[in-house]
């Protein structure tokens, strides 16, 4: 079994409603890690995530700021980079400074998120050709999962949530991703538990947290304001028991025993 763990971040956008806020939910198609399944925007920290010259155009934080967040010694910006790269690559939407004239011209952008899914060009080249001010300072961590040791693909999973406006509406890249759509948490907790949407644990119990709240700056807020590092990880375990996988979050009573 391969036990290699892969660090990786996963971005929760969520946006004002009539009814409260919304969450960016989208479908990985059967040829990607968690086929069929309803997950979050995300991926694993690519290496040029984690370079200076990117870090220059993250908007209001800095590394030591989003490692100390994070618990970590160094590189925790580059989670924040991941969440705005990878919300690019499979959503469309460039969490970058509402001023930046890239965001005005949606054919440039489109040709871009092409070009990027390809392998054409970096990231880190768009930043830097437009000068881009990515919106680190919109997005707060939420959560921190790691895959359980049952699984051959594992990876240190930060989860984050991130302020969008009403107008952006994303859509999926259509490869990895088959479906996407704003969906408030309640209704989306409706649709797993009527079997109409297969999620994991993670993306459950973040819906779960995120429909205590009533509007998406109580959420942001509520997040921003954990003091740092105070995001506990969660490593599920499993037993099996009379043919049957039986799961085990810590605290629980069984968990040190898995």
């Amino acid at each position: 079994m391969n036990t290699h763990i892969r660090p990786a971040a996963t971005v929760i956008l969520i946006r004002e409603s009539l009814d409260g806020f919304e969450i960016f939910m989208v479908k990985r198609s059967t040829r990607s890690a968690f086929g069929s399944l309803y997950v979050f925007p995300g991926g694993k920290i690519d290496a040029e995530d984690s370079s200076p010259a990117i870090y220059k155009h993250c908007e209001g934080l800095s590394d030591d700021q989003a490692s100390s967040k994070l618990g970590l010694q160094s590189d925790g910006l580059a989670y924040w980079v991941a969440c705005i790269r990878e919300c690019f690559e499979e959503a469309g939407i460039l969490l970058t400074n509402k001023h930046d004239a890239l965001l005005q011209d949606l054919s440039k952008l489109d040709e871009y998120r092409q070009q990027l899914n390809s392998g054409e060009l970096t990231f880190n080249d768009i930043c830097l050709k437009h000068d881009l001010h990515l919106r680190a300072n919109n997005i707060v961590p939420c959560a921190h999962w790691i895959t359980p040791e049952i699984e051959p693909k594992r990876f240190d999973t930060r989860f984050f949530i991130a302020k969008v406006h009403a107008e952006q509406l994303g859509i999926h890249d259509g490869f990895e991703l088959t479906e996407s759509f704003w969906i408030s948490p309640a209704r989306a907790l409706q649709k797993y538990h009527d079997g109409e949407m297969n999620m994991i644990m993670p993306t459950i119990k973040n819906l779960m947290k995120l429909n205590e709240f009533s509007s998406r700056d109580e959420a942001f807020n509520y997040f921003q304001h954990i003091e740092d590092g105070g995001i506990p990880a969660i490593l599920p375990k499993f037993i099996k028991k009379d043919g049957e996988w039986i799961g085990f979050l810590p605290g629980e009573e069984g968990y040190e025993d898995a």
